[in-house]
């Protein structure tokens, strides 16, 4: 099988301040009030763990718990459950990311689906566990749209490491 000319692509370094700026732009995402749309994202956790996947040196179990932390105040939710829901997407990302990054995006966003799901699950039964009522049905598409934007979101959150396509015919890569 011939691997396509997008997956023989070198990137560039990634920039540490990129990686903040997007975590930072999608902790602003999840504190836009837009009700209780049930279809929303956790963009946090959609960020982060496509960070953990990608650049899992620079993005792991620290800056999750970090940004859970935050997510708890912003939220105004119990305290630490997006910390221990995000920690626990760090430790999947980190555990499946060589194998998830093997796969084309189509492929990855599947594997993507059911960590993004274990999270929403993980703060779900921490919100059961101290009394708070059942949601309704639709709290799991927000996990079901995650996974569906992977495949954009990749696209974006790796645009500036793209090098420009220089062809030079003595030279294989």
């Amino acid at each position: 099988m011939q691997p396509t000319q997008s997956s023989r692509r070198i990137l560039l370094p990634v920039n540490s301040w990129f990686v903040f700026g997007t975590l930072l732009a999608a902790l602003f995402l999840n504190m836009v009030p837009l009700g209780r749309f049930p279809a929303m994202p956790d963009w946090v956790a959609l960020v982060l763990l496509f960070w953990c996947i990608h650049q899992p040196l620079k993005v792991g179990m620290g800056a999750a718990f970090a940004l859970g932390v935050l997510m708890d105040v912003a939220d105004a939710s119990i305290m630490g459950q997006h910390a221990l829901a995000y920690v626990m997407l760090a430790f999947g990302a980190s555990v499946l990311s060589r194998r998830i990054l093997w796969f084309p995006l189509i492929q990855q966003a599947l594997h993507v689906l059911p960590i993004l799901v274990g999270t929403q699950v993980i703060m779900l039964l921490i919100r059961l566990a101290v009394g708070a009522n059942f949601p309704d049905p639709f709290w799991l598409l927000g996990g079901v749209i995650g996974s569906a934007l992977w495949y954009p979101l990749t696209y974006l959150l790796l645009l500036p490491q793209y090098r420009p396509v220089e062809r030079d015919e003595n030279r294989p890569i």
